[in-house]
């Protein structure tokens, strides 16, 4: 018998979204065990999370713009944030665009869960939100505008902030905008083939 492949809901394009600041910086992950329990790695250290980049897991040793060895400093306030992954960027001194901020700093992507200061633990941050509403592309782009105009909102009198992101709530996808370059795509810079 051909197994039977069901079409997917398409989620309606004018609902729910938030539109956040998007940090230059580097992508990172806490992930804390379900039962809070420390990870024990394949060389029997006990490990209180497990700390990643976008595409690895890191540890001080074989860090990601110091992330990891952070990470591990502040564990016990980093506990606070509970069971599951919790994703955000690493940003600041010395990672891309360094936004003339004098340390670096890790910014949570949840802001529904995040944005109250009460609410997450005291060493992070969590992006700006700078528009929460139903979606529409002209509101995007003025938010977009409105940012590229009067600088960034995560590091007040930095004027070069490269753009926006967009969560859309139906579809829980993520979307976004830089102010430069949207039209390129992010290796092309990177590829011998295109350059002059």
């Amino acid at each position: 018998m051909i197994e039977f492949q069901e079409f997917p809901k398409i989620p309606r394009l004018s609902r729910e979204c938030t539109i956040t600041e998007k940090i230059d910086g580097t992508n990172a992950q806490i992930l804390i065990a379900d039962d809070l329990s420390p990870f024990v790695l394949d060389s029997g250290r006990e490990v209180p999370f497990m700390v990643g980049s976008r595409t690895r897991w890191i540890f001080p040793e074989n860090d990601n713009h110091g992330f990891a060895r952070w990470a591990y400093e502040h564990a016990e306030d980093l506990m606070a944030l509970g069971p599951g992954s919790h994703f955000g960027e690493w940003w600041g001194q010395g990672i891309q665009r360094k936004y003339n901020i004098g340390e670096k700093r890790f910014s949570l992507f949840n802001t529904y869960r995040w944005s109250d200061p009460a609410t997450r633990p005291e060493c992070c941050d969590c992006v700006p939100v700078l528009y929460t509403g139903v979606f529409d592309t002209a509101i995007a782009y003025l938010t977009l505008e409105d940012l590229a105009t009067h600088g960034s909102i995560a590091a007040p009198g930095f004027e070069k902030p490269e753009g926006i992101v967009i969560y859309h709530h139906a579809a829980r996808q993520y979307f976004k905008k830089t102010i430069e370059k949207d039209e390129e795509p992010k290796g092309k810079a990177k590829d011998p083939a295109c350059q002059q």
